[in-house]
């Protein structure tokens, strides 16, 4: 048996940006994500925006970056390829609405409200034309709980089921001993060191 790991959502979703300030005025002052921590030098900066407890999104600032062409989300694209969308989970129907007014008041394109059968969403793009979904729950439909497979022609794989499947990937016999683990240091250790600022982020980051 494989050893079971304990997933606790998403940390952060890293994405990248030419307009860091367009970017927060966007994330933070607009769909309201607390921008809670900073990382910078000269040419490049790492920004997290707090999507809920356990999760954010992330944006380097890199100087040469464009925003992304435009594709509507779901949309089939040929060729090297991997990131399609975000979906972001509100807790109701009501944030649905509310997130739709505040982008129509910013003259932001947004569609209508989508009824997908287990979720009601909108769709919209960031000023990097990162497509954004947004998701509520329909009650009574729990697919976490509930797995269900509504393709027609699944794979052989796929009907295997929803949990993993053992037996497919070589065993790992022990994890490593404690005396083997090394951790390096990273770009985020500067995080660690500094004082908390409430986000004013004016430790030195005025500097960039």
């Amino acid at each position: 048996m494989r050893p079971q790991i304990r997933y606790t959502g998403i940390n952060h979703l890293a994405m990248a940006t030419g307009n860091m300030d367009a970017t927060i005025r966007f994330w933070r002052d607009l769909l309201g994500m607390r921008l809670i921590a900073g990382l910078g030098r000269p040419g490049y900066r790492h920004y997290f925006f707090e999507i809920a407890p356990h999760d954010m999104i992330a944006f380097f600032e890199w100087p040469d970056v464009e925003p992304l062409p435009e594709k509507d989300h779901g949309v089939p694209v040929k060729g090297p390829y991997a990131f399609d969308h975000i979906a972001f989970e509100v807790a109701a129907d009501g944030d649905l609405w509310t997130l739709k007014r505040a982008l129509e008041a910013a003259e932001i394109w947004v569609s209508e409200v989508m009824d997908h059968g287990f979720i009601h969403s909108i769709y919209t793009f960031d000023p990097n034309q990162i497509p954004i979904e947004f998701s509520a729950p329909v009650p009574g439909v729990d697919l976490r709980r509930h797995p269900r497979m509504a393709d027609r022609q699944p794979t052989p794989i796929a009907l295997e089921g929803a949990d993993p499947q053992p037996g497919h990937w070589p065993p790992v016999e022990a994890s490593t001993a404690k005396g083997d683990r090394r951790i390096y240091p990273g770009e985020g250790r500067a995080l660690a060191a500094a004082p908390s600022t409430d986000i004013a982020l004016d430790n030195g980051t005025d500097s960039l």
